[in-house]
């Protein structure tokens, strides 16, 4: 079998396909590249107008879906959506529900500062104007007039009753005691008792009609303090509208085309006069809970509670980075004084949904799903097209002081979630709303096709991230750097990664080299110091393992023959870094019934996909020596030195092969590493971390003792996920490091073992030179020895006596 060719293993840039010397030429991209079917879904949902068309972005962080999201919604947004200004002003009728106006955009600062000139006005006004000569003078002509009245008509009634030797006297208001005279003292109970009958008895009797005459009277007067009442309120308010009445004729005239504005300001007409005493007192306390929730100091009761301004008329997008419940769905705030807590509605504060209403809102499904109470506030808001603001004190029944309930306000919004794909199925699983409310799902790519196109698409992304970034642009040779870069962050030669947040990176510690070499342009020098530095930092883990191989505490051999034992091939992480490390697996053969003992189950290292791995591979030798007769040889399978967890099965093939090894007693090279999966048929399936697990034994080989001979084996499917890096390719190139593919077990048998494995004649005997002849042999001798060892028992056995 011949090795891979170099132009098999990494996959250059063309550079003269560039039509361009650097980024600076190209025009950058106004959408994110490659990712069209978000792009369309998320289309879609936007220009549906009816409920429940919310997004769910679906896709591992990094793919820049809030960044796509957010340039499509610049270059797309629906111009038939509105945005307004809310605010909450003072319900006069009911206090606890202050009421909601709706107005367009930049009206609602508007009417604040038209109702705040108004109330600064009637402030110094109003306790000039009712402090005055003339307007006392016409009080108190009033309040005399009425005075008047109510002391004539008492003073008739007292007369009749003195007339009659009866005293009346007039208590608190409404109260009276008529009492019979003595002279000029009134009558004890005792001088009373004295007097003759008939004298009682007309006493009694002019009481009674002074009683009932009085009683006319007294209702008479509290008729004309009602008249008075309301002749004094005329008159404030007459007085008041010569301050105020064109200033809110002005106001009206204004705003008339808002009905419910003019609704409020006649309202506010009206409370004016009754509510004299704000202007009129000095109130320390409305000053300091002025002061206190940052207000200016005016009659709070007037007021206008901007709570949503938009500067412009265009669609509102908000970014919601912390989704807790009072952010989302807006607050009532609380004052306190001299130890009371106060609040009203120039105290309710909105939050990112009220901001975005008319518009977008984009958030983190995660964030969302982790505060308490806000997933099904959202719900609800949504299944209802309102927003009612509730304290989350009262959503968790912990507080039963007197709140506020402002009037829901209607909601027209379209929210898009972030998420990873299992967020996204949980929700679809458990939350059967979930799918109602958020029916467009905007799946990103992870990758995308490697082409002439594409690639200049992707230069174009380059030269977008660097404009955007403030970043230095690339020249053609970092351009083609970065994307062969992406094509080893796919793990394949014909795509190209999408996650933009590792390019971003990539390009702005590039930028920094370049920067520190005095560059104007990024070079691929700078690209590849880049990646150097970024290993380095993330390195120390491997490091500390090839140290392990350095001075030979993990047992690996690169060169010589072994039965029975074999180098396999795995891929370590750690928190984003990934390199290759071999592993030792070794079998070992007995007299038995045929099992295969995979240690690493039994002692629960091995994961279910590992397990699978070995009981796929005991089916093919049963499929291949056991089909008529059973094996009577059982093997043991481990990886030594591991004492971790393993799993996958990407070692099947290489464990297939020591079992192969063991079995026959035909050795091993030492110098090869193996990867691959096998299925039951024997063909070699792909693996990941293709590159890795080159690397990685080639990093071996070298810190143990390299020769020309070595190299690795790995899956024909894997060829087209080779990006290997620079060293391992020059090895190749200087014929000191070899790879090679194999599709099936007998080509990895033949390499690894130096024979052929052998093809089974029309009877199932395989040539006794070949691999899989040895084996068969000593399956055949074995099975041999077990028939001679039945007959002699037979003959041995005692007959039985009847």
């Amino acid at each position: 079998m011949k090795a891979l060719s170099l132009h098999q293993l990494y996959k250059a840039c063309v550079l003269k396909d560039f039509p361009f010397k650097s980024t600076r030429q190209l025009e950058p991209l106004a959408e994110i590249v490659g990712q069209n079917r978000a792009q369309e879904a998320v289309r879609f949902a936007l220009a549906m107008p009816h409920g429940g068309y919310n997004v769910y972005a679906v896709g591992r962080n990094g793919l820049g879906k809030r960044t796509m999201m957010l340039r499509y919604l610049e270059h797309h947004v629906d111009t038939n959506q509105q945005s307004h200004d809310w605010c909450y002003v003072a319900n006069f009728e009911e206090p606890r529900v202050p009421r909601v106006l709706k107005l367009p955009p930049g009206r609602g600062n508007q009417l604040r500062q038209d109702m705040e000139r108004l109330m600064g006005r009637l402030m110094k006004l109003v306790p000039q104007t009712f402090d005055s000569d003339a307007f006392l003078e016409r009080a108190e002509q009033l309040k005399n007039e009425y005075g008047k009245k109510q002391e004539d008509a008492l003073e008739r009634v007292a007369s009749q009753a003195k007339r009659r030797n009866i005293s009346l006297s007039v208590t608190t208001p409404g109260g009276y005691r008529l009492v019979a005279m003595n002279g000029e003292e009134p009558h004890t109970a005792e001088t009373f008792e004295a007097l003759p009958q008939e004298q009682r008895d007309r006493f009694e009797e002019d009481i009674g009609k002074l009683e009932k005459k009085l009683r006319q009277v007294l209702r008479k007067v509290a008729d004309w303090e009602q008249e008075y009442a309301e002749r004094q309120h005329a008159l404030n308010q007459e007085t008041l509208d010569s301050i105020s009445g064109h200033q809110l004729e002005e106001l009206i005239r204004k705003y008339q085309d808002l009905e419910d504005v003019v609704r409020y300001l006649e309202s506010v007409r009206e409370d004016l006069s009754d509510n004299l005493d704000i202007f009129l007192e000095e109130n320390d306390e409305q000053a300091a809970i002025a002061y206190a929730s940052l207000d200016k100091k005016l009659p709070r009761r007037y007021l206008v509670n901007v709570l949503v301004h938009q500067k412009t008329n265009e669609v509102p997008v908000v970014v919601e980075d912390n989704p807790t419940y009072h952010n989302l769905f807006g607050y009532v705030e609380n004052v306190t004084f001299k130890g009371t807590v106060f609040t009203d509605f120039s105290l309710v504060r909105a939050g990112s949904l009220h901001r975005a209403n008319g518009g977008y809102l984009l958030m983190d499904a995660i964030k969302v799903l982790e505060q308490p109470f806000v997933w099904d506030g959202l719900k609800r808001s949504l299944r209802s097209r309102s927003m009612q603001i509730n304290s989350l004190e009262r959503e968790m029944t912990l507080s039963g002081t007197i709140s506020l309930e402002p009037e829901p306000i209607p909601l027209d919004v379209k929210i898009v979630l972030f998420g990873d794909r299992e967020t996204w199925m949980l929700l679809q699983e458990y939350d059967p709303e979930f799918s109602e409310l958020f029916r467009v799902t905007a799946d990103f790519e992870n990758e995308m096709d490697r082409n002439p196109d594409s690639q200049l698409l992707y230069a174009k992304f380059i030269a977008s991230l660097s404009i955007e970034k403030k970043l230095l642009h690339c020249d053609r040779r970092a351009v083609g750097r970065i994307i062969e870069h992406s094509s080893r962050m796919a793990e394949h030669q014909d795509r190209l990664s999408l996650h933009a947040a590792d390019i971003a990176n990539l390009l702005r510690e590039s930028d920094y080299w370049a920067r520190q070499a005095g560059a104007r342009l990024i070079g691929a020098d700078h690209v590849e110091q880049a990646l150097a530095s970024a290993r380095y930092r993330s390195s120390r883990i491997r490091d500390q393992l090839y140290e392990s191989l350095r001075d030979g505490s993990t047992l690996i051999a690169t060169t010589g023959k072994q039965v029975g034992q074999v180098n396999a091939l795995s891929v370590v992480s750690t928190g984003g870094f990934e390199f290759g490390l071999p592993n030792r697996i070794t079998a070992t053969t007995y007299y038995g019934g045929g099992d295969v003992i995979d240690i690493e189950r039994d002692v629960k290292l091995g994961g279910n996909i590992h397990s699978k791995g070995v009981m796929i591979l005991s089916a093919w030798l049963a499929s291949r020596f056991a089909i008529t007769d059973p094996m009577h040889l059982s093997a043991s399978l481990t990886f030594e030195q591991n004492y971790g967890e393993v799993d996958g099965d990407s070692a099947s093939l290489a464990e297939l092969c020591a079992l192969i090894s063991a079995i026959s007693g035909v050795p091993i090279r030492q110098d090869l590493a193996i990867t691959g999966s096998v299925n039951q048929f024997g063909q070699v399936q792909p693996i990941g971390g293709a590159n890795e697990k080159v690397e990685g034994f080639y990093s071996t080989c070298q810190i143990i003792e390299p020769a020309p001979s070595q190299g690795v084996i790995l899956p024909s499917a894997n060829v087209q996920n080779l990006m290997l890096d620079r060293e391992v390719l020059q090895a190749v190139r200087e014929r000191k490091f070899a790879i090679y593919a194999v599709s099936t077990v007998e080509e990895a048998v033949a390499l690894l073992m130096g024979k052929q494995a052998g093809e089974p004649d029309k009877k199932g005997k395989y040539p006794k030179h070949t691999v899989y002849g040895a084996i068969q042999q000593r399956l055949d001798k074995l099975r041999e020895h077990e028939k001679q060892e039945q007959a002699a028992a037979h003959d041995n056995k005692e007959p039985s006596v009847h």
